[in-house]
């Protein structure tokens, strides 16, 4: 993988397997060299390891006892069991992965590989006339009912996901409207799946696969398969799901015809963020993804532990009690039993409070220390977003700007150093290291560099002091054209001005311009299919009373924004889960007034002359001032999020750019801003997939004019998009040739990183708090949890006469 500042102007050579990228970036120009983006990257990722391995105590069965539960954190229970509708989520996806069958699952470098346990091949046996895949199913497999499974059930599902039937709710049909007919093949245990166009992704398809008693109807699929599932087919069977006591029990499935589950079940609870140390330390839990404030005080409470030091001392070292010195102490004591007895009260509840907090700490450090942390990086990747629907943002040289002046290095080192994972920046939106497809094209955009950032802006208009000139806008030319008709008159009373005809005149300019404008643009766009359009943009102010636009969201709320968000792919689910913490609303949008309070150490607002001054020097255009809106979620488990924006707010500053920072709640920061656009810049996540020519296409695709006249954005939050990567995306996905395919999607990669609509900045640490003991399960990285093999560690006693039996 390429370094962030590595060198730079390299060749491109013309190698499939060995492509190199020239950077592209220019000051006075929007427009990419093509020639260079066609078909060029940084090295193929297909022989790169992961940047972290994986960290789950890997062991052979043999080393692994039979029985026993495992209680496993959740955010919340799934409120449906359904994996194909939009509100599936990551709990969804833990129960489907452990009860239902998946014909590929993922390696630890995010490749799919054949489930044995239910398929005994797959592969593609004809590609003309049309491409037919063909399955060849393990003969013991069945649905927990006892009927075999088999081309119904791919028919069922086909017939359910493919977008023919709008009766069933479902969350994406992608792949499966490419089918054109399912049969059965040579005996019940073969599957042939035609389709009607090329699909490189076929890989991606029936899994999970659900039996056709739950897909063969819009009422099982909608409202049946929330709450329970008819039939399943894994090493573990669906047992109950208790919502008043927020757990899922699943338990050994008597009729799995693989190895055998080790655990006798597996309960997934329902445990907040916030509250998962508290959890763990009450042994309530025996698996859990922690943030990174847990995890360090995991670490202490082991190190206190080895060390002989129990949890009241640890608590008096670094806990509640660590700001007490002898000499408050002794204050306090002597309040709490001096003469005032209103004061001795109130320091008596303080010091009461203060013990109880103590006693707390001590005790959750003990139960920590019965745990261990194991990490890895997650397949995801948390970005900076770029909104380039309206404002400076609209201008690709600002948001180029933006990201020239970002070190991602350092923002990687800020989060992932202190926990000693590899702090490498992603060079790709669409592949992380280890994946086949993964090439690094941050080339396209440029290393971090100041004065380019400030060359650029300057290239688009935005120069110090810009605030302080007067825009040259319409209003400003008839204010001009009056004072001048004024003038006129007191030099020749007699002279008439018909201002009405001047004004209509006027208005028949700028409706003019406008077409001219638009004719222009198509004309660009038929050239350049990279030309970004503003066609069917609805700004945000720009309605007129009583002309209020409405597009109902489907998936997400917000404000009336005119903008459409089509039902999310599964990736948006994990986006719910990733993104968001519980967190406190605080509005930072007052602004001080003469003869207000502020806290104590706020500053006074600056007085006249310095606020000239402060306007002299920042950016401005046309008597605006640049300035961002940045949203960050503000929530407990979010610190090294808002560490991270800090550090950006910091590095746009050295460049003029200001910006003004709102943290919202939990609830409020995804559907009411992100999804709605009321932003300018967010630091949210995304998952990596191992289809990205399917999966990533609608969270880059190129916002289109609805019939509304509002904005069909699909996942494609920063609003960003042109018809090449579009282009470059399907081609990618209508590929049989696994190289070819890979590299359209590294093409596709490098426009995105030329548009600069979003930049990725760091892969998101791993962290899972484990029992010791506990084999098989932690930081599992790219790659599927395989649930028939975690368990507990056998006593020594019982691996010496099992190997003594042998």
């Amino acid at each position: 993988m390429s370094q962030v500042g590595a060198p730079r102007g390299r060749t491109c050579s013309r190698s499939p397997r060995s492509r190199t990228l020239r950077s592209v970036a220019s000051l006075g120009s929007a427009v990419l060299a093509l020639a260079v983006l066609a078909g060029c990257s940084s090295g193929d990722g297909g022989d790169e390891p992961p940047a972290a391995a994986q960290d789950n105590a890997p062991a052979a069965r043999d080393k692994v006892a039979d029985g026993g539960t495992v209680r496993w954190a959740v955010d919340a229970l799934p409120t449906t069991l359904n994996a194909f509708q939009a509100d599936a989520d990551a709990a969804t996806a833990r129960i489907a992965g452990a009860v239902l069958p998946a014909l590929h699952t993922l390696d630890e470098r995010g490749r799919p590989q054949l489930n044995p346990d239910f398929l005994e091949s797959a592969q593609v046996v004809e590609t003309e006339p049309k491409q037919v895949v063909l399955y060849k199913l393990n003969q013991q497999a069945e649905w927990s009912n006892g009927r075999e499974i088999g081309a119904p059930d791919f028919v069922a599902q086909w017939r359910a996901l493919s977008g023919r039937d709008t009766a069933y709710w479902t969350a994406r049909n992608a792949g499966y409207e490419r089918i054109e007919k399912i049969e059965r093949g040579k005996n019940d245990l073969e599957v042939r799946v035609t389709f009607a166009k090329p699909y490189a992704d076929w890989r991606a398809l029936f899994t999970p696969l659900y039996p056709k008693e739950v897909m063969g109807t819009p009422n099982t699929f909608n409202d049946g398969a929330r709450t329970a599932l008819k039939a399943t087919a894994g090493p573990f069977l669906l047992k109950n799901v208790d919502r008043k006591a927020g757990s899922v029990t699943l338990t050994r499935n008597p009729r799995w015809w693989g190895q055998a589950a080790k655990l006798d079940s597996l309960v997934l609870t329902a445990v907040p963020r916030a509250d998962r140390a508290a959890a763990l330390a009450a042994g309530k839990l025996d698996l859990a993804e922690i943030d990174r404030s847990v995890a360090e005080r995991i670490a202490l409470a082991v190190r206190d532990a080895r060390a002989g030091q129990s949890g009241a001392q640890a608590a008096l070292a670094h806990g509640p009690g660590a700001g007490i010195t002898p000499a408050a102490a002794l204050r306090s004591w002597a309040l709490a039993h001096g003469s005032d007895e209103e004061k001795a009260e109130e320091v008596r509840a303080a010091r009461e409070q203060n013990r109880k907090a103590v006693a707390a700490y001590a005790a959750e450090q003990n139960g920590l220390a019965r745990f261990v942390v194991r990490k890895s990086l997650e397949p995801a990747y948390t970005q900076l977003s770029l909104n380039g629907e309206s404002g400076p943002l609209a201008d690709e040289r600002v948001r180029r700007a933006v990201a020239r002046a970002i070190d991602r290095q350092e923002l990687a080192e800020t989060v992932l150093k202190p926990l000693g994972l590899p702090a490498r920046p992603p060079g790709s939106h669409l592949a992380l290291a280890g994946q086949p497809a993964y090439a690094d094209s941050s080339d396209a955009l440029g290393d971090q560099d100041t004065k380019e950032a400030a060359a650029l802006l300057a290239d688009a208009g935005w120069v110090p002091g810009g605030a302080l000139k007067k825009p040259a806008t319409a209003a400003g030319t008839k204010a001009d054209a009056e004072k001048k008709t004024d003038a006129e008159k007191k030099a020749d009373p007699d002279k008439k001005t018909d201002r009405a005809a001047e004004e209509a005149s006027g208005e028949k300019a700028e409706e003019k311009k406008a077409e001219e404008k638009k004719a222009a643009d198509e004309k660009a766009r038929a050239k350049d299919p990279d030309a970004a359009s503003d066609d069917g943009l609805y700004i945000v102010g720009d309605d007129k009373p009583g002309d209020r636009r409405t597009s109902p969201l489907i998936g997400a709320a917000g404000p009336e924004n005119g903008t459409n968000i089509l039902a999310p792919a599964p990736v948006a689910a994990f986006q719910g889960a990733a993104l968001l913490r519980q967190a406190e609303s605080l509005d930072t949008g007052s602004k001080p007034v003469a003869g207000a309070y502020a806290p104590r150490g706020t500053a006074a607002p600056a007085a006249p002359a310095a606020a000239d001054a402060a306007a002299a020097k920042a950016l401005g255009k046309d008597g605006k001032a640049l300035s961002l809106r940045f949203v960050l979620p503000s929530g407990p488990g979010s610190e090294s999020l808002r560490a991270v924006g800090d550090r950006i707010v910091r590095m746009l500053d050295a460049v003029g750019i200001r910006t003004e920072v709102t943290k919202v709640s939990d609830e409020s920061f995804f559907k009411d801003h992100i999804a709605s656009g009321d932003y300018d810049l967010a630091l949210y996540s995304w998952p990596a997939t191992a289809f990205p020519a399917t999966d990533a296409r609608p969270i880059y695709a190129k916002p289109e004019p609805a019939s509304d006249g509002s904005l069909l954005v699909e996942q494609n939050y920063a609003r960003v998009g042109t018809d090449r990567i579009d282009q470059l995306f399907d081609q990618a996905a209508a590929t049989l040739d696994e190289e070819e395919s890979r590299d359209l999607v590294r093409q596709a990669d490098a426009r995105i990183w030329a548009a600069a609509g979003s930049i990725p900045l760091y892969q998101r640490p791993q962290l899972v708090a484990v029992k010791p003991e506990l084999l098989n399960a932690g930081a599992w990285g790219f790659a599927a949890p395989r649930y028939q093999d975690i368990g507990y560690k056998k006593p020594q006693s019982a691996q010496g006469a099992e190997r003594n039996k042998r």
